[in-house]
């Protein structure tokens, strides 16, 4: 399982890195200096050439990749067996009682009452 557990998280990781790489590399539609101040705004949503090109499609299919690592990381770590080793934040499990209660250590006695110090004893 955890062989398993580190593919999915290398395919996870590329799938990430890759729609990062896509989506940088893309060229928006109102990419020149007049969109700052609005002019590309009254364009169609796709644009001239059509909805989408080989870019946005990449894109979409790495996102998809990534959205199915995802969900696979997540089925894997609920469905992990309870021998493996947890993370910090899991609770170790209470010490079994004691059988003999004889065996057992007794109560700390009550704290004797402490006599204060002598006078002469404090620095000055």
């Amino acid at each position: 399982m955890g062989s398993l557990f580190n593919l999915v998280i290398v395919v996870q990781v590329v799938s990430a890195i890759s729609i990062i790489g896509l989506v940088l590399l893309q060229h928006g539609k109102g990419a020149d200096m007049g969109a700052a101040f609005g002019s590309g705004a009254s364009g169609s949503l796709f644009g001239a050439t059509g909805s989408s090109n080989f870019m946005s499609k990449s894109t979409g299919v790495a996102a998809a990749i990534f959205f199915s690592a995802t969900l696979a990381l997540s089925y894997i770590t609920t469905h992990q067996s309870s021998s493996v080793s947890g993370g910090v934040m899991d609770k170790a499990a209470p010490a079994a009682p004691a059988a003999n209660p004889a065996a057992a250590p007794a109560a700390p006695a009550a704290p004797a009452a402490s006599t204060p110090a002598p006078a002469n004893s404090i620095p000055k």
